[in-house]
């Protein structure tokens, strides 16, 4: 990457990640920028170490060949996680800092909740992170508030109109929609001719509107009990799960129960993930939809007028955040959607952005949230499909500790210290857990990419059982397998994942390969996914049933599918590790986003908004007065 390398000087053991983040003055962001190639003009500087990129840069190079695209995906984590982040960084690292090739990150924004919750930040770990730390885990460049406010406008909206809607005739409705200018003439606003559209009405006047037509386009009469669209926040608040609105005595006893998400649930954010440029976005957004009317018709954010209004708030989060590694390679940081309940995977603009800024021979490597029957899946028949973009090589981070859980191994639980069968050698639990990285394998390779095993070392971690890992990944059919410590030396730890991932990237010999086409029915659709996860069969509850048959009927069933499941089994049930087979696996309800563009089923019971344990990361973290500085994040 030439004179923005910076040369770690790494310290035993690691200290902690906040630590290792100050530790560095990080280069300012205008010459991570001229690495790129990226014109002062391509983008707006957000303070000294972050800058956003705008979307014309790919218009700017469209005639430029792109570089290679690669994903980096996991196993069946633990709750503690298997450093999929930090090889993620690591593997960018290796490639721009020591093996000399162009090197972009794509990651996705951390959300607050983890952050001050127990899950921690997610800027990678140890010697290989995203830095500034403090500023990538909070508030960055105000992406997730753009949301919080877009979706939050929109809940009101919806409330409002039922509520106007409940107190007015049809007449004085269509007035209050349609008031006179002074001239004494009415129009129609831009937004509301797509209402117009889709009931097939053609008039432009609305003096022209028969009484009939001018109540059909008056009265969205939603149906209250069919809103999905929740309020949201980017706290772990368990206490706004369920809540009841409307109590005021002015609502006139408009009492109704809904609930909050945490903003990066909001389908909001699945629409910036997917999103491919101002103009679809605007598209999505205005699709999204919230609910029925009482006729059973879809109703959605256009039809409530605020499509634009949701697309003014967003027009600056489109934008990518270019901050830098702690060897000063470039990182895009892009949207943040849940991966066990949406699609889990960051944008599709910063990855084309990104994969023309490094050009042929040049890399691009993304993340996709939680283990690859998740994460990896929805990058390919839903992120993939959006973007035209083809991956060659995915990558599945493994570890010892994980491989021995799934091998039966003692259950491993979030701040509690690890069993002893964790932290001294067994071959054999190693090698009975790498039935589940098998299947990830085989999965991953149906799609058509070379499959690079990276494990991640920790020091308890034995030759023996990092020898199995790597002999079990090669028999499953992976392209290579490679151990890795780049949490403790940063890029010099993961050159030999990065030489494996540039000879998966060169020797691919397949187009990529859905794992289902869209033009089957819904249920083909779950129950091919199904199959992946080694599932016998699909039951569906009667709630699903009813769901599928209405979006069939409202023309959705031409969507991809984004299960919504636990990330810490292939099966519906936490608690099955390794590589279960033969259950059948229990839908329990339906929803869609049909502005992001995917029907979700529901796998047992997903919670939308976490919750915050007894003592919270927020305990360490505090400010040091004297310097200004950031302590306590992990």
């Amino acid at each position: 990457m030439g004179k923005t390398v910076r040369k770690l000087q790494v310290e035993s053991p690691v200290p902690a990640d906040i630590d290792v983040a100050n530790s560095v003055e990080p280069f300012h962001i205008s010459e991570i920028a001229q690495e790129l190639n990226l014109s002062p003009h391509n983008y707006d500087l957000y303070g000294k170490y972050k800058a956003k990129v705008f979307l014309s840069v790919t218009d700017e190079l469209q005639g430029s060949e792109d570089g290679y695209y690669v994903v980096v995906g996991g196993i069946t984590p633990t709750p503690l996680g298997e450093g999929k982040s930090t090889t993620t960084v690591g593997l960018c690292q290796a490639l721009g800092a020591f093996l000399d090739k162009k090197v972009v990150t794509c990651l996705r924004q951390p959300s607050q909740g983890p952050t001050f919750g127990i899950k921690g930040g997610a800027a990678g770990g140890g010697y290989s992170q995203v830095i500034p730390m403090d500023e990538f885990n909070l508030h960055m460049t105000g992406d997730i508030h753009a949301i919080t406010a877009a979706n939050n406008l929109l809940a009101a909206a919806i409330d409002a109109r039922i509520f106007h809607e409940s107190t007015q005739s049809d007449k004085a409705l269509f007035n209050r929609l349609c008031p006179p200018n002074k001239e004494g003439k009415r129009s129609f606003s831009n937004i509301m001719f797509s209402r117009l559209k889709k009931l097939g009405i053609s008039k432009t006047n609305p003096e022209e509107l028969t009484p009939e037509e001018a109540k059909k386009f008056a009265r969205l009469d939603i149906d209250p009990e069919s809103i999905t669209w929740r309020r949201v926040m980017d706290v772990n608040d368990r206490f706004l799960r369920k809540i009841t609105i409307g109590q005021g005595p002015e609502e006139k006893g408009m009492v109704r129960e809904t609930g909050f998400d945490i903003s990066v649930a909001s389908e909001i954010m699945a629409v910036l993930a997917l999103t491919t440029s101002l103009s679809d976005m605007r598209e999505r957004l205005g699709k999204m939809v919230i609910g029925n009317s009482k006729a059973g018709d879809p109703i959605t954010a256009d039809d409530l007028g605020v499509g634009g209004a949701l697309t003014v708030l967003m027009k600056d989060a489109i934008n990518p955040t270019l901050m830098q590694t702690l060897e000063g390679t470039p990182v895009l940081v892009h949207a943040g959607p849940f991966a066990n309940i949406a699609h889990g995977n960051s944008s599709i603009v910063a990855d084309k952005i990104a994969l023309k800024l490094v050009g042929p021979g040049g890399f691009v490597v993304t993340e996709a949230g939680f283990g690859a029957d998740i994460g990896t899946e929805k990058f390919m028949n839903i992120k993939c499909r959006y973007s035209g973009l083809t991956p060659q090589c995915a990558v599945i981070v493994a570890t010892i500790r994980a491989l021995k859980m799934h091998g039966g191994g003692p259950e491993v639980v979030a701040g509690k210290p690890l069993d002893r069968a964790y932290v001294t050698e067994n071959v054999a639990l190693v090698e009975a857990g790498c039935i589940n990285l098998a299947r990830h394998i085989s999965n991953t390779k149906a799609y058509g990419v070379n499959v690079v095993v990276a494990v991640n070392k920790f020091s308890t971690d034995s030759e023996a059982e990092l020898s199995a890992v790597r002999n079990a990944a090669l028999a499953a059919g992976a392209f290579d397998a490679v151990i890795c410590s780049h949490h403790a030396h940063g890029g010099k730890g993961a050159v030999d994942l990065g030489i494996a991932v540039q000879k998966a990237c060169e020797n691919v010999k397949q187009p990529l390969r859905f794992l289902y086409p869209l033009d089957i029915s819904i249920k083909e659709k779950i129950e091919a996914i199904a199959k992946s996860y080694g599932a016998s069969g699909v039951e569906y509850s009667e709630q699903a049933e009813k769901q599928i048959e209405m979006y069939s009927k409202q023309g959705f069933s031409h969507l991809p599918i984004c299960m919504a499941k636990t990330q810490y089994s292939f099966s519906h049930n936490a608690s099955e590790k390794g590589a279960p087979s033969g259950f059948v696996l229990p839908i329990r309800d339906v929803r869609a986003s049909i502005g992001a563009g995917f029907i979700y089923p529901l796998v047992g019971t997903m919670s939308t908004m976490p919750g915050l344990p007894t003592r919270p990361s927020f305990y360490g973290i505090d400010l040091d007065t004297s310097t200004g500085r950031v302590i306590g994040l992990s």
